[in-house]
Protein backbone atom coordinates (compact mmCIF):
# COMPACT_ATOMS: atom_id res chain seq x y z
CA UNK A 1 0.00 0.00 0.00
CA UNK A 2 2.86 2.44 0.61
CA UNK A 3 4.31 1.45 -2.72
CA UNK A 4 1.38 2.38 -4.03
CA UNK A 5 0.72 5.89 -2.89
CA UNK A 6 4.55 6.39 -3.16
CA UNK A 7 4.17 5.81 -7.12
CA UNK A 8 0.75 7.75 -6.85
CA UNK A 9 2.79 10.59 -5.32
CA UNK A 10 6.16 10.51 -7.88
CA UNK A 11 3.11 10.49 -11.04
CA UNK A 12 1.64 13.90 -9.01
CA UNK A 13 5.18 15.64 -9.19
CA UNK A 14 6.57 14.35 -12.36
CA UNK A 15 2.69 15.15 -14.34
CA UNK A 16 3.00 18.69 -12.85
CA UNK A 17 6.18 19.21 -13.95
CA UNK A 18 5.73 17.59 -17.59
CA UNK A 19 2.93 20.23 -18.30
CA UNK A 20 5.09 23.49 -17.49
CA UNK A 21 8.14 21.98 -18.85
CA UNK A 22 8.24 23.17 -22.21
CA UNK A 23 6.66 26.34 -21.86
CA UNK A 24 8.81 27.90 -18.84
CA UNK A 25 11.86 26.02 -20.52
CA UNK A 26 11.24 28.09 -23.47
CA UNK A 27 10.53 31.04 -21.57
CA UNK A 28 13.63 30.77 -19.77
CA UNK A 29 15.28 30.41 -23.02
CA UNK A 30 13.70 33.62 -24.30
CA UNK A 31 14.64 35.61 -21.35
CA UNK A 32 18.60 34.74 -22.49
CA UNK A 33 18.63 35.49 -25.77
CA UNK A 34 16.66 38.66 -26.23
CA UNK A 35 18.11 41.54 -27.94
CA UNK A 36 15.65 43.79 -25.37
CA UNK A 37 15.85 45.07 -22.49
CA UNK A 38 13.10 46.19 -19.49
CA UNK A 39 12.89 49.65 -18.04
CA UNK A 40 14.23 48.43 -14.55
CA UNK A 41 16.57 46.64 -16.12
CA UNK A 42 18.28 49.50 -18.22
CA UNK A 43 17.85 51.17 -14.76
CA UNK A 44 20.22 48.92 -12.97
CA UNK A 45 22.83 48.79 -15.63
CA UNK A 46 22.86 52.58 -15.62
CA UNK A 47 23.54 52.54 -11.86
CA UNK A 48 25.83 50.19 -11.75
CA UNK A 49 27.87 51.14 -15.03
CA UNK A 50 27.24 48.48 -17.42
CA UNK A 51 26.67 48.80 -20.93
CA UNK A 52 24.51 45.85 -21.57
CA UNK A 53 25.25 45.48 -25.01
CA UNK A 54 29.12 44.30 -24.42
CA UNK A 55 29.97 40.36 -23.95
CA UNK A 56 31.96 39.62 -21.61
CA UNK A 57 35.03 36.84 -21.93
CA UNK A 58 34.80 33.92 -19.49
CA UNK A 59 37.54 36.09 -16.82
CA UNK A 60 35.36 38.85 -16.54
CA UNK A 61 32.37 36.96 -16.29
CA UNK A 62 34.18 35.05 -13.19
CA UNK A 63 35.09 38.54 -12.03
CA UNK A 64 31.81 39.80 -12.25
CA UNK A 65 30.65 36.88 -10.22
CA UNK A 66 33.20 36.85 -7.37
CA UNK A 67 32.85 40.55 -6.66
CA UNK A 68 28.85 40.52 -6.55
CA UNK A 69 29.19 37.63 -4.39
CA UNK A 70 32.00 39.17 -2.25
CA UNK A 71 29.76 42.54 -1.40
CA UNK A 72 27.41 40.38 -0.56
CA UNK A 73 29.25 38.82 1.77
CA UNK A 74 30.60 41.86 3.17
CA UNK A 75 26.80 43.34 3.76
CA UNK A 76 25.13 40.29 5.53
CA UNK A 77 27.86 40.04 8.01
CA UNK A 78 27.86 43.82 8.44
CA UNK A 79 23.90 43.53 8.91
CA UNK A 80 23.94 40.89 11.09
CA UNK A 81 26.63 42.02 13.40
CA UNK A 82 25.18 45.68 13.99
CA UNK A 83 21.87 44.24 14.24
CA UNK A 84 20.83 45.68 17.49
CA UNK A 85 21.25 49.26 16.02
CA UNK A 86 18.61 48.03 13.32
CA UNK A 87 14.71 48.71 13.37
CA UNK A 88 12.73 45.51 13.64
CA UNK A 89 15.37 43.84 15.59
CA UNK A 90 12.88 42.00 18.02
CA UNK A 91 15.09 43.66 20.42
CA UNK A 92 17.84 41.44 19.73
CA UNK A 93 21.75 41.08 19.90
CA UNK A 94 24.37 41.12 17.29
CA UNK A 95 24.83 37.73 16.36
CA UNK A 96 28.42 36.14 17.24
CA UNK A 97 31.48 36.83 14.79
CA UNK A 98 31.95 32.88 14.23
CA UNK A 99 28.38 32.44 13.32
CA UNK A 100 27.67 35.66 11.45
CA UNK A 101 30.58 34.55 9.06
CA UNK A 102 28.58 31.05 8.75
CA UNK A 103 25.74 32.69 8.31
CA UNK A 104 26.62 35.15 5.41
CA UNK A 105 28.41 32.68 4.15
CA UNK A 106 25.86 30.37 3.75
CA UNK A 107 23.05 32.66 1.99
CA UNK A 108 25.40 34.08 -0.59
CA UNK A 109 26.53 30.34 -1.91
CA UNK A 110 22.84 29.38 -1.99
CA UNK A 111 23.51 26.84 0.62
CA UNK A 112 21.54 28.31 3.73
CA UNK A 113 23.06 26.19 6.50
CA UNK A 114 21.67 27.92 9.81
CA UNK A 115 23.76 27.02 13.25
CA UNK A 116 20.75 28.58 15.13
CA UNK A 117 17.13 29.24 15.70
CA UNK A 118 16.40 32.33 13.01
CA UNK A 119 13.33 32.79 15.19
CA UNK A 120 15.64 34.12 18.33
CA UNK A 121 18.72 35.00 16.39
CA UNK A 122 18.10 37.42 13.42
CA UNK A 123 14.92 40.04 13.58
CA UNK A 124 13.03 40.61 10.63
CA UNK A 125 15.12 43.37 8.86
CA UNK A 126 18.00 40.73 8.85
CA UNK A 127 15.55 38.43 7.44
CA UNK A 128 14.27 40.36 4.67
CA UNK A 129 16.98 42.86 3.93
CA UNK A 130 19.77 40.06 4.20
CA UNK A 131 19.01 36.99 4.16
CA UNK A 132 16.15 37.40 1.90
CA UNK A 133 17.93 39.31 -0.31
CA UNK A 134 20.37 36.99 -0.89
CA UNK A 135 18.21 34.23 -1.33
CA UNK A 136 16.89 35.95 -4.75
CA UNK A 137 20.82 36.96 -5.43
CA UNK A 138 22.61 33.92 -4.94
CA UNK A 139 19.73 31.90 -7.00
CA UNK A 140 20.42 34.56 -9.99
CA UNK A 141 23.59 34.32 -9.77
CA UNK A 142 23.27 30.41 -9.89
CA UNK A 143 21.43 31.00 -12.91
CA UNK A 144 23.63 33.33 -14.80
CA UNK A 145 26.85 30.67 -14.52
CA UNK A 146 24.58 27.74 -16.03
CA UNK A 147 23.54 30.19 -18.92
CA UNK A 148 26.90 31.05 -19.79
CA UNK A 149 28.17 27.66 -19.68
CA UNK A 150 25.48 26.79 -22.06
CA UNK A 151 26.44 29.47 -24.14
CA UNK A 152 30.13 27.93 -24.12
CA UNK A 153 28.15 24.98 -25.89
CA UNK A 154 25.69 26.68 -28.43
CA UNK A 155 28.25 29.17 -29.86
CA UNK A 156 31.30 28.89 -31.98
CA UNK A 157 35.04 31.12 -32.32
CA UNK A 158 33.89 33.28 -29.46
CA UNK A 159 35.70 35.00 -26.96
CA UNK A 160 32.87 35.78 -24.70
CA UNK A 161 30.32 33.91 -23.31
CA UNK A 162 27.88 36.83 -21.97
CA UNK A 163 27.63 39.46 -19.76
CA UNK A 164 27.08 38.81 -15.87
CA UNK A 165 25.56 41.72 -14.77
CA UNK A 166 22.90 41.13 -17.78
CA UNK A 167 22.37 37.48 -16.66
CA UNK A 168 21.74 37.87 -12.88
CA UNK A 169 19.59 40.98 -13.13
CA UNK A 170 17.35 38.75 -16.02
CA UNK A 171 17.00 35.89 -14.11
CA UNK A 172 16.23 37.98 -10.58
CA UNK A 173 13.58 40.09 -12.47
CA UNK A 174 12.18 37.92 -14.96
CA UNK A 175 11.71 34.76 -13.33
CA UNK A 176 12.65 34.98 -9.35
CA UNK A 177 10.83 37.79 -8.42
CA UNK A 178 7.73 37.09 -10.41
CA UNK A 179 6.93 34.02 -9.66
CA UNK A 180 8.11 34.41 -5.89
CA UNK A 181 5.08 37.11 -6.06
CA UNK A 182 2.67 34.86 -6.65
CA UNK A 183 3.66 32.31 -5.03
CA UNK A 184 4.03 34.34 -2.03
CA UNK A 185 -0.10 35.45 -2.76
CA UNK A 186 -0.88 31.60 -3.26
CA UNK A 187 0.72 31.10 0.06
CA UNK A 188 -0.65 33.50 1.78
CA UNK A 189 -4.07 32.29 0.71
CA UNK A 190 -3.26 28.61 1.87
CA UNK A 191 -2.49 29.48 5.25
CA UNK A 192 1.33 30.17 5.74
CA UNK A 193 1.99 33.48 7.52
CA UNK A 194 2.79 36.86 6.82
CA UNK A 195 3.07 39.80 9.41
CA UNK A 196 5.37 41.89 11.87
CA UNK A 197 3.97 40.74 14.56
CA UNK A 198 6.98 39.83 16.47
CA UNK A 199 6.67 37.57 19.73
CA UNK A 200 2.70 37.41 20.93
CA UNK A 201 2.20 36.24 24.30
CA UNK A 202 -0.78 33.52 24.47
CA UNK A 203 -1.94 31.37 27.70
CA UNK A 204 -1.23 27.59 27.53
CA UNK A 205 -3.58 25.08 29.08
CA UNK A 206 -1.10 24.80 32.32
CA UNK A 207 -2.26 28.68 33.08
CA UNK A 208 1.39 29.72 31.92
CA UNK A 209 2.31 31.93 29.18
CA UNK A 210 3.94 30.91 25.64
CA UNK A 211 5.70 33.40 23.28
CA UNK A 212 4.35 32.69 19.59
CA UNK A 213 6.70 34.23 16.65
CA UNK A 214 4.91 36.16 14.12
CA UNK A 215 7.11 37.37 10.66
CA UNK A 216 6.74 37.97 7.06
CA UNK A 217 6.92 34.36 6.54
CA UNK A 218 5.35 33.42 2.98
CA UNK A 219 7.44 36.12 1.29
CA UNK A 220 10.60 34.38 1.95
CA UNK A 221 9.14 30.74 1.93
CA UNK A 222 8.90 30.89 -1.61
CA UNK A 223 11.85 31.93 -2.73
CA UNK A 224 13.28 29.71 -0.37
CA UNK A 225 12.26 26.38 -2.23
CA UNK A 226 12.35 28.17 -5.56
CA UNK A 227 15.78 29.31 -5.63
CA UNK A 228 16.77 26.04 -3.98
CA UNK A 229 17.77 27.87 -0.92
CA UNK A 230 16.73 25.73 1.69
CA UNK A 231 16.60 28.27 4.85
CA UNK A 232 13.44 28.59 7.12
CA UNK A 233 11.96 31.16 8.89
CA UNK A 234 11.80 29.27 11.46
CA UNK A 235 13.87 26.71 13.01
CA UNK A 236 11.63 23.63 12.50
CA UNK A 237 11.64 24.93 9.14
CA UNK A 238 8.93 23.85 6.66
CA UNK A 239 7.90 21.18 9.38
CA UNK A 240 6.15 24.44 10.75
CA UNK A 241 2.81 24.92 10.20
CA UNK A 242 3.86 28.82 9.78
CA UNK A 243 5.74 28.17 7.11
CA UNK A 244 4.22 24.84 5.80
CA UNK A 245 0.44 24.29 7.25
CA UNK A 246 -1.46 21.73 5.13
CA UNK A 247 -0.13 18.70 2.38
CA UNK A 248 -0.96 21.12 -0.72
CA UNK A 249 1.28 24.06 0.80
CA UNK A 250 4.05 20.89 0.45
CA UNK A 251 3.11 19.71 -2.59
CA UNK A 252 3.72 23.43 -3.77
CA UNK A 253 7.01 23.90 -2.61
CA UNK A 254 7.92 20.57 -4.14
CA UNK A 255 7.19 21.52 -6.95
CA UNK A 256 9.13 24.81 -6.61
CA UNK A 257 12.29 23.11 -5.80
CA UNK A 258 11.91 21.39 -9.11
CA UNK A 259 10.68 23.58 -11.31
CA UNK A 260 13.54 25.94 -12.45
CA UNK A 261 16.31 22.76 -12.53
CA UNK A 262 14.50 20.30 -14.46
CA UNK A 263 13.35 23.09 -16.59
CA UNK A 264 16.52 24.55 -17.56
CA UNK A 265 17.47 21.35 -19.18
CA UNK A 266 14.74 22.53 -21.78
CA UNK A 267 16.13 25.89 -22.27
CA UNK A 268 19.74 24.44 -22.92
CA UNK A 269 18.02 22.31 -25.49
CA UNK A 270 16.23 25.00 -27.07
CA UNK A 271 19.36 27.32 -27.01
CA UNK A 272 21.80 24.61 -27.88
CA UNK A 273 19.83 23.98 -31.19
CA UNK A 274 18.43 20.10 -30.39
CA UNK A 275 15.97 19.51 -27.80
CA UNK A 276 16.74 16.22 -27.80
CA UNK A 277 20.04 17.38 -25.28
CA UNK A 278 17.90 18.84 -22.81
CA UNK A 279 15.75 15.54 -22.64
CA UNK A 280 18.26 13.68 -22.15
CA UNK A 281 19.47 15.36 -19.07
CA UNK A 282 16.63 15.67 -17.66
CA UNK A 283 15.88 11.74 -18.09
CA UNK A 284 18.80 10.92 -16.09
CA UNK A 285 17.65 13.68 -13.53
CA UNK A 286 14.59 11.60 -13.45
CA UNK A 287 16.21 7.60 -13.16
CA UNK A 288 18.33 9.21 -9.88
CA UNK A 289 15.73 11.19 -8.37
CA UNK A 290 12.96 8.21 -8.61
CA UNK A 291 15.78 5.43 -7.64
CA UNK A 292 16.34 7.48 -4.54
CA UNK A 293 12.87 7.95 -3.41
CA UNK A 294 11.55 4.58 -4.14
CA UNK A 295 14.40 2.91 -2.12
CA UNK A 296 13.89 5.49 0.47
CA UNK A 297 10.40 4.76 1.30
CA UNK A 298 11.57 1.02 1.10
CA UNK A 299 14.08 2.00 4.23
CA UNK A 300 11.52 3.98 6.35
CA UNK A 301 8.09 1.55 5.44
CA UNK A 302 10.25 -2.01 5.58
CA UNK A 303 10.40 -2.22 9.58
CA UNK A 304 10.72 -4.92 11.98
CA UNK A 305 8.77 -2.85 14.70
CA UNK A 306 5.48 -3.69 15.78
CA UNK A 307 4.83 0.11 16.46
CA UNK A 308 6.31 1.18 12.56
CA UNK A 309 4.26 -0.74 11.01
CA UNK A 310 0.65 0.12 13.37
CA UNK A 311 1.74 3.50 12.20
CA UNK A 312 2.42 3.04 8.52
CA UNK A 313 6.11 3.37 8.26
CA UNK A 314 9.01 4.85 10.17
CA UNK A 315 6.73 7.89 11.81
CA UNK A 316 9.25 9.05 14.45
CA UNK A 317 10.64 12.82 13.43
CA UNK A 318 8.13 12.77 10.79
CA UNK A 319 4.86 15.29 10.25
CA UNK A 320 1.56 13.13 10.88
CA UNK A 321 -0.10 15.69 8.37
CA UNK A 322 2.43 14.41 5.33
CA UNK A 323 3.57 10.74 6.42
CA UNK A 324 6.09 8.53 5.17
CA UNK A 325 5.39 9.12 1.65
CA UNK A 326 5.23 13.28 1.34
CA UNK A 327 7.82 13.70 3.70
CA UNK A 328 10.34 11.03 1.29
CA UNK A 329 9.49 13.13 -1.56
CA UNK A 330 9.87 16.08 0.37
CA UNK A 331 13.93 15.29 1.60
CA UNK A 332 14.55 13.48 -1.76
CA UNK A 333 13.90 16.41 -3.36
CA UNK A 334 15.63 18.81 -1.15
CA UNK A 335 18.54 16.77 -0.65
CA UNK A 336 18.75 15.62 -4.96
CA UNK A 337 18.95 19.58 -5.44
CA UNK A 338 20.32 22.13 -3.05
CA UNK A 339 17.67 23.34 -1.45
CA UNK A 340 18.00 21.41 2.29
CA UNK A 341 14.77 22.63 3.27
CA UNK A 342 13.14 19.90 5.56
CA UNK A 343 9.86 19.34 6.70
CA UNK A 344 10.45 16.48 8.67
CA UNK A 345 13.59 15.77 10.85
CA UNK A 346 16.64 14.01 8.54
CA UNK A 347 18.55 12.96 11.88
CA UNK A 348 15.17 10.61 12.50
CA UNK A 349 15.07 9.04 9.50
CA UNK A 350 16.45 5.10 9.40
CA UNK A 351 20.52 4.72 9.27
CA UNK A 352 19.99 3.30 5.36
CA UNK A 353 16.80 5.82 4.76
CA UNK A 354 19.31 8.77 6.56
CA UNK A 355 22.42 7.54 3.83
CA UNK A 356 19.71 7.88 0.70
CA UNK A 357 19.76 11.44 1.26
CA UNK A 358 23.43 11.40 2.02
CA UNK A 359 23.94 9.94 -1.08
CA UNK A 360 21.91 12.74 -3.04
CA UNK A 361 24.12 15.36 -2.33
CA UNK A 362 27.68 12.78 -2.55
CA UNK A 363 25.90 12.53 -6.48
CA UNK A 364 26.97 16.47 -6.58
CA UNK A 365 23.16 17.13 -6.35
CA UNK A 366 22.71 16.24 -10.10
CA UNK A 367 19.21 15.09 -9.44
CA UNK A 368 17.92 17.39 -10.68
CA UNK A 369 20.16 19.51 -8.50
CA UNK A 370 20.05 23.63 -7.74
CA UNK A 371 18.95 26.24 -9.77
CA UNK A 372 21.68 26.68 -12.46
CA UNK A 373 24.24 24.26 -10.38
CA UNK A 374 22.42 21.31 -11.45
CA UNK A 375 22.67 22.11 -15.47
CA UNK A 376 26.40 22.73 -15.04
CA UNK A 377 26.75 19.86 -12.84
CA UNK A 378 25.18 17.42 -14.57
CA UNK A 379 26.67 18.70 -18.35
CA UNK A 380 30.29 18.17 -17.05
CA UNK A 381 29.58 15.07 -16.10
CA UNK A 382 27.90 14.07 -19.76
CA UNK A 383 31.58 15.83 -20.89
CA UNK A 384 33.15 13.11 -18.05
CA UNK A 385 30.60 10.68 -19.87
CA UNK A 386 31.35 11.45 -23.36
CA UNK A 387 35.47 10.78 -23.09
CA UNK A 388 34.81 7.70 -21.49
CA UNK A 389 33.03 6.42 -24.29
CA UNK A 390 35.42 7.92 -26.70
CA UNK A 391 38.35 5.95 -24.71
CA UNK A 392 36.27 2.84 -25.12
CA UNK A 393 35.34 2.69 -28.92
CA UNK A 394 38.88 4.32 -29.51
CA UNK A 395 37.39 7.85 -31.46
CA UNK A 396 38.02 11.36 -30.46
CA UNK A 397 35.35 12.75 -27.96
CA UNK A 398 32.91 15.16 -29.09
CA UNK A 399 30.18 16.78 -27.22
CA UNK A 400 27.40 18.85 -29.28
CA UNK A 401 29.97 19.33 -32.08
CA UNK A 402 32.69 20.28 -29.50
CA UNK A 403 36.09 18.34 -29.21
CA UNK A 404 36.57 16.92 -25.74
CA UNK A 405 40.30 17.34 -25.40
CA UNK A 406 42.91 16.65 -22.50
CA UNK A 407 42.43 20.47 -21.47
CA UNK A 408 38.60 20.12 -20.83
CA UNK A 409 39.25 16.63 -19.43
CA UNK A 410 41.47 18.64 -16.81
CA UNK A 411 39.11 21.22 -15.95
CA UNK A 412 35.76 18.54 -15.79
CA UNK A 413 37.91 16.65 -13.49
CA UNK A 414 38.78 19.13 -11.40
CA UNK A 415 35.11 19.87 -11.40
CA UNK A 416 34.24 17.15 -9.76
CA UNK A 417 37.23 16.00 -7.63
CA UNK A 418 36.60 19.70 -6.13
CA UNK A 419 33.73 18.10 -3.46
CA UNK A 420 34.38 15.20 -2.22
CA UNK A 421 38.48 16.69 -1.54
CA UNK A 422 36.97 19.15 0.41
CA UNK A 423 34.07 17.08 2.16
CA UNK A 424 36.81 14.30 3.10
CA UNK A 425 39.67 16.51 4.49
CA UNK A 426 36.86 18.84 6.31
CA UNK A 427 35.25 15.30 8.18
CA UNK A 428 38.96 14.01 8.63
CA UNK A 429 40.28 17.25 10.57
CA UNK A 430 37.27 17.65 12.61
CA UNK A 431 38.55 13.67 14.25
CA UNK A 432 42.36 14.61 13.93
CA UNK A 433 42.98 17.56 15.56
CA UNK A 434 43.00 17.16 19.03
CA UNK A 435 39.65 18.62 20.93
CA UNK A 436 37.74 19.23 18.17
CA UNK A 437 36.04 16.18 18.29
CA UNK A 438 35.43 15.65 21.65
CA UNK A 439 32.23 16.63 23.24
CA UNK A 440 29.94 19.56 21.77
CA UNK A 441 32.60 20.78 19.74
CA UNK A 442 31.77 18.31 16.84
CA UNK A 443 30.11 14.91 17.71
CA UNK A 444 27.86 15.52 20.75
CA UNK A 445 28.43 12.97 23.75
CA UNK A 446 24.61 12.06 23.10
CA UNK A 447 25.85 10.95 19.48
CA UNK A 448 28.69 8.62 19.59
CA UNK A 449 29.84 5.85 17.32
CA UNK A 450 28.55 5.34 14.00
CA UNK A 451 25.68 7.58 13.68
CA UNK A 452 27.68 11.10 15.42
CA UNK A 453 30.33 10.47 12.43
CA UNK A 454 27.74 10.54 9.97
CA UNK A 455 26.42 13.56 11.05
CA UNK A 456 29.93 14.63 10.83
CA UNK A 457 30.02 13.55 7.10
CA UNK A 458 26.51 14.83 6.16
CA UNK A 459 27.64 18.37 7.60
CA UNK A 460 30.66 18.67 5.44
CA UNK A 461 28.61 17.46 2.49
CA UNK A 462 25.90 19.61 3.38
CA UNK A 463 27.64 22.65 2.98
CA UNK A 464 30.62 22.17 0.44
CA UNK A 465 27.54 20.84 -1.44
CA UNK A 466 25.88 24.21 -0.87
CA UNK A 467 22.92 22.57 0.53
CA UNK A 468 22.19 23.10 3.78
CA UNK A 469 20.32 20.41 5.38
CA UNK A 470 21.80 18.89 8.17
CA UNK A 471 21.44 15.33 11.15
CA UNK A 472 19.52 17.30 14.15
CA UNK A 473 21.90 15.93 16.40
CA UNK A 474 25.11 18.21 15.48
CA UNK A 475 26.29 20.94 17.63
CA UNK A 476 26.94 23.13 15.14
CA UNK A 477 27.56 26.38 16.07
CA UNK A 478 31.12 26.19 17.51
CA UNK A 479 33.92 27.78 16.67
CA UNK A 480 35.79 25.24 14.70
CA UNK A 481 32.54 24.27 12.59
CA UNK A 482 31.15 27.68 11.81
CA UNK A 483 34.47 28.25 10.37
CA UNK A 484 35.37 24.99 8.42
CA UNK A 485 31.74 24.98 7.14
CA UNK A 486 31.47 28.63 5.96
CA UNK A 487 34.71 27.83 4.42
CA UNK A 488 33.93 24.53 2.78
CA UNK A 489 30.69 26.11 1.61
CA UNK A 490 32.90 29.09 -0.29
CA UNK A 491 34.82 26.66 -2.34
CA UNK A 492 32.32 24.51 -2.59
CA UNK A 493 30.86 27.43 -4.47
CA UNK A 494 32.97 29.34 -6.03
CA UNK A 495 35.88 26.74 -7.44
CA UNK A 496 33.17 25.19 -9.36
CA UNK A 497 32.04 27.82 -10.65
CA UNK A 498 35.50 28.96 -11.87
CA UNK A 499 35.99 25.93 -13.16
CA UNK A 500 32.39 25.83 -15.51
CA UNK A 501 33.68 29.04 -16.52
CA UNK A 502 37.16 28.35 -17.77
CA UNK A 503 35.47 25.21 -19.42
CA UNK A 504 32.50 27.44 -21.19
CA UNK A 505 35.46 29.57 -22.23
CA UNK A 506 37.11 26.99 -24.02
CA UNK A 507 33.87 25.59 -25.55
CA UNK A 508 32.98 28.82 -27.14
CA UNK A 509 35.97 29.44 -28.53
CA UNK A 510 35.88 26.28 -30.91
CA UNK A 511 34.43 25.82 -34.10
CA UNK A 512 31.52 22.85 -34.36
CA UNK A 513 31.92 19.78 -36.05
CA UNK A 514 29.82 17.94 -38.31
CA UNK A 515 28.53 14.57 -36.73
CA UNK A 516 29.85 11.34 -38.29
CA UNK A 517 28.87 8.10 -37.85
CA UNK A 518 31.72 7.43 -35.44
CA UNK A 519 30.09 10.60 -33.41
CA UNK A 520 28.79 9.14 -30.33
CA UNK A 521 25.25 10.31 -30.19
CA UNK A 522 23.97 12.09 -26.72
CA UNK A 523 20.29 12.25 -26.92
CA UNK A 524 19.81 8.31 -26.64
CA UNK A 525 18.46 5.67 -24.38
CA UNK A 526 21.76 4.41 -24.59
CA UNK A 527 23.92 7.72 -23.44
CA UNK A 528 21.72 9.00 -20.79
CA UNK A 529 22.05 4.87 -19.05
CA UNK A 530 26.11 6.25 -19.90
CA UNK A 531 25.39 8.84 -17.81
CA UNK A 532 23.65 7.43 -14.63
CA UNK A 533 26.56 4.57 -14.16
CA UNK A 534 29.28 7.37 -14.72
CA UNK A 535 27.45 8.93 -11.88
CA UNK A 536 26.85 6.61 -9.66
CA UNK A 537 30.62 4.59 -10.61
CA UNK A 538 32.24 8.23 -9.61
CA UNK A 539 30.55 8.15 -6.27
CA UNK A 540 30.54 5.00 -4.94
CA UNK A 541 34.44 5.03 -5.63
CA UNK A 542 34.74 8.06 -3.60
CA UNK A 543 32.64 7.62 -0.67
CA UNK A 544 32.39 4.01 -0.31
CA UNK A 545 34.30 3.76 2.70
CA UNK A 546 32.80 7.06 4.86
CA UNK A 547 29.16 5.69 4.11
CA UNK A 548 30.79 1.93 5.72
CA UNK A 549 31.89 3.88 8.92
CA UNK A 550 28.59 5.89 8.72
CA UNK A 551 25.18 5.31 8.00
CA UNK A 552 26.20 1.48 6.26
CA UNK A 553 27.87 0.17 10.00
CA UNK A 554 25.07 2.19 11.80
CA UNK A 555 22.18 0.46 9.54
CA UNK A 556 23.71 -3.09 9.76
CA UNK A 557 23.71 -3.17 13.68
CA UNK A 558 27.63 -2.30 14.21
Amino acid sequence: MVYFYAIAAVLLVVAILAAMYKPFGGYMAWVFTSPKDLAPERWFYRVVGVDSSKSQPWRSYLRGVLAFSLVGLIILYALQRLQQYLPYSLGLGAVSPFLAFNTAASFVTNTNWQSYSPETTVGYTVQLAGLCVQNFLSAAVGIAVAIAFVRGFAQKRQENIGNFWVDMMRAWWRILLPIAFVGALILIALGTIENFHGFVSTATVASGTQQIPGGPVASQEVIKVLGTNGGGFFNANSAHPFENPSVWTNLIQIICMLAIPVSLTRTFGVMVGDVRQGYALAAAMFILWTASFLILIGFESSLHDPAAHLAGGAMEGKETRFGVVWSSVFGTTATGTSTGATDTSYGSFTALGGMMLLLNMMLGEVSPGGVGTGLYGIIVMAVVTVFIAGLLVGRTPEYLGKKIGPHQMKLASLYFLVMPVIVLAGVGLSFAIPGISKGSASVPGFNPGSHGFSEVVYAFTSATNNNGSAFGGLSANTPWLDVALGVAMLLGRFIPIVLTLALAGSMSKQDRITATSGTLRTDTALFVFLLVFVIIIIVALTFFPALALGPLAEGLGA
